[in-house]
C-alpha cells in the first residue's frame, strides 16, 4: 500500500485518457485541461475507455508516481 498523507485533494478527470499515456502526457494533461499544478502534491485520476483500468499521477515528495 502508498501511503498518502492526510489532507491530500483527489482530482478526477472527467472523459476517457489513452491508457497508452505516461507520466508525462498525464501531468501535460492536468496542466493543461485541468489548469493545475501536477507538482502540487494532489493526487489526480484518469480511467481508461471502458472503465476498468485506471491511472493515478501525483508528486511523492521526491518526484512524480505513476
Amino acid at each position: 500500500m502508498i501511503p498518502m498523507p492526510s489532507g491530500v485533494r483527489v482530482w478526477l478527470a472527467g472523459g476517457v485518457t489513452d491508457m497508452r499515456c505516461g507520466m508525462n502526457s498525464l501531468a501535460v494533461k492536468v496542466q493543461e485541461g485541468l489548469g493545475r499544478d501536477p507538482h502540487a502534491g494532489d493526487l489526480y485520476v484518469f480511467r481508461g475507455r471502458r472503465g476498468d483500468l485506471i491511472k493515478c499521477v501525483w508528486r511523492d515528495g521526491l518526484g512524480m508516481s505513476l
